[in-house]
């Protein structure tokens, strides 16, 4: 039986806030959503059916409707859900594009959702990206046409970019476009990059279906999952309708829902600052965060905000609860000051009462989890520096081998290296010969992935012993689901929870690190946290747990807010150096970084940039003036 989907009301009933624009509902997860997504496009397909009329879907492309697809074929294979009397037709596709290439949608369409399904071949319809140039532009009238020529779309499924731009109708596309050709927005470009082994390698080019070709949908889903989406979905749901966030355009269709979860929601006013809309519960996180916010906006330090700056910025009510300003900035930056320790696995022989961290046991057993093999001392490597220095068993584990993220040039510098120091080694020939002849869709060979991630490992170990941690504690994972030799990786496995259920068994921690980011531009840091969290969900029952604490550090794209911080280790600036030092052994990561965003700044730069800025952050709010701090958020499991 497939359940009832996403519920929304009638525009101009549904707006929980003055500020939005466009209905939207928040999840936990992206895979809670993308059930419920899955669930309503099932029911629309089984209502035509009963009609006994085609059922004319728009599909996305990208990362966001992954889950979606893996649901619907569930629902097919488990539920016996039938797509013979549905039509489809994708957004979009690169120009020009093969078929046959792995980076089409053509590809991805059929990768993820065709070929399980029981549709008819016939009733697919993709922008072709192989398309003569000459005969472009009745091709696009004709894939119009076709639309029209069912009734339009029954429902759509959109993505968003940080341009604001739904299939690639970007910045500047008109209210009333139709399908047709268009150049990518750099920013669309470089979000592209990973999928194809760097921006050069991205087309500039699209085919998409326009802004007034979706919005004759008569239901629009679309999907924004992610930290990296708040700030756009922001602009879309509480801005102005303009051509510069053609995404605005959808304020005007009277059946669209944003399925958000809860990091792409975060900028929206209602809950970032909820006391601004409505009446709140105000429990000691939301002082804090509130606090942090007035004191942000105000530019003052806690100490010197007055009752008139909280009464003339919307928060009377708290002051109502603490009486006065006087006592809750007191208490609030208390409450921040105490978040800050040059002690991260805790200070021995010390009141640890308003301490982030136990003082027992002194020396404490202590596993840093890395999504790649850098990920620690970018993001926390003061802290590992700490640690180390101040006497605790650490022990490292790269959760994958981060093969991928080195280039074909680095690793055939180093099977040169290698042959010429063993002229009879075949498998340095085989490596050289596969390098120079590689082709655009070529997957890389077991022996070059091998050498690729053998140069990541050397650079490890050389980044930990500079840090004084011996070999024997450091630990390469290699969780099978990123072995793929692609961009695109497996899903997590039994094998992967496995190996982190071993390694978590094996040093029995008081601590552990993981990132927390998840904003990683290719996915691996999410998929190495889900699979922290379900060995600690099999382990919770082992008494080794109970004394078990588990700190969240961020990647190099983002960090946590000051009011979520809940650990802050100062650095001096002999220890800023000593950590770019560290970061410098990951010479592979150094220039010409394959996955890095859009930042064109080094690692080790904006690093450094970051870990200055929260310092800064921390000063404007009254407290102590460090050189950097590395930040920190506990998860309780």
């Amino acid at each position: 039986m497939i359940k009832e989907g996403i519920n929304f009301k009638e525009a101009g009933k549904f707006e929980e806030t003055r500020f939005e624009k466009i209905h939207n509902v928040i999840f936990e997860s992206s895979q809670e959503a993308s059930v419920l997504v899955a669930q309503e496009i099932a029911n629309i397909i089984q209502r035509k059916e009963e009609l006994n009329e085609p059922c004319v879907l728009g599909l996305a492309t990208g990362s966001s409707p992954v889950k979606v697809y893996e649901e619907l074929v569930r629902l097919h294979k488990e539920e016996g859900l039938s797509f013979a009397n549905v039509v489809t037709f994708n957004l979009d596709e690169y120009y020009p594009m093969e078929r046959n290439n792995i980076q089409s949608y053509w590809h991805f369409m059929h990768e993820h959702l065709f070929d399980h399904i029981d549709i008819y071949p016939e009733n697919i319809n993709i922008p072709d990206g192989n398309i003569s140039n000459e005969d472009l532009q009745q091709y696009c009238i004709d894939y119009e046409m076709k639309i029209k020529s069912y009734g339009g779309l029954d429902f759509q499924l959109l993505g968003i970019g940080r341009t604001g731009h739904i299939g690639f109708n970007e910045p500047g596309s008109h209210v009333n476009s139709g399908t047709r050709s268009i150049t990518l927005d750099h920013l669309t470009r470089i979000d592209a990059a990973s999928s194809f082994l760097g921006i050069d390698n991205v087309p500039r080019k699209a085919i998409t279906m326009g802004i007034g070709t979706v919005k004759t949908a008569k239901r629009i889903v679309l999907l924004a999952w992610g930290i990296s989406k708040a700030e756009i979905i922001k602009k879309t749901i509480e801005g102005e309708i303009s051509a510069r966030v053609p995404a605005t355009y959808l304020q005007q269709h009277s059946n669209t829902t944003f399925v958000l979860d809860t990091e792409a929601s975060s900028e929206l006013t209602r809950v970032k600052t909820p006391w601004l809309v409505k009446s709140v519960v105000w429990d000691e996180e939301l002082k804090l965060k509130a606090v942090v916010w007035l004191s942000e906006l105000t530019k003052k330090p806690f100490l010197k905000l007055t009752d008139k700056d909280y009464n003339d910025n919307g928060m009377s009510s708290v002051l109502s609860e603490e009486g006065t300003a006087y006592h809750l900035n007191i208490k609030m930056f208390n409450k921040m000051q105490q978040t800050i320790t040059g002690w991260p696995g805790g200070k021995p022989n010390a009141d640890d009462t308003y301490r982030p961290e136990r003082a027992t046991p002194e020396r404490k057993r202590i596993i840093i989890f890395s999504p790649h093999p850098d990920d620690d001392v970018i993001s926390m490597g003061g802290t590992f520096d700490r640690l180390v220095d101040q006497g605790h068993d650490v022990h490292v584990a790269y959760q994958t081998s981060g093969n991928i993220a080195v280039s074909n040039e680095e690793a055939l510098k180093f099977a040169e290296i290698s042959k010429a120091l063993n002229k009879n080694s075949s498998e340095s020939e085989n490596i050289i010969n596969f390098l120079k002849n590689k082709k655009a869709n070529d997957i890389d060979s077991l022996e070059v992935r091998k050498l690729k991630g053998l140069i990541r490992r050397s650079e490890s170990l050389a980044a930990t012993r500079y840090l004084g941690l011996q070999d024997s504690n450091v630990n390469f994972l290699d969780l099978p689901f990123y072995e793929t030799g692609t961009v695109k990786k497996n899903n997590l496995g039994e094998a992967d929870i496995e190996i982190m259920c071993d390694i978590i068994e094996r040093i029995k921690p008081h601590q552990i690190y993981a990132a927390g980011d998840l904003a990683d531009p290719h996915g691996t840091h999410k998929v190495c946290l889900d699979s922290l969290f379900e060995a600690l969900k099999r382990l919770k029952h082992k008494s080794f747990m109970d004394d078990c604490w588990v700190w969240l550090y961020r990647g190099a794209w983002h960090e946590w807010e000051s009011y979520q911080i809940e650990m802050a280790v100062p650095m001096s600036p002999d220890q800023v150096l000593k950590k770019r030092h560290a970061i410098f052994y990951h010479q592979s990561q150094k220039d010409g970084v394959m996955f890095q965003g859009d930042d064109s700044r080094e690692f080790w730069v904006r690093v450094e940039d970051r870990n200055r800025m929260t310092a800064e952050k921390y000063h404007a709010l009254g407290l102590a003036d460090y050189s950097a701090i590395e930040a920190f958020k506990r998860y309780h499991f």
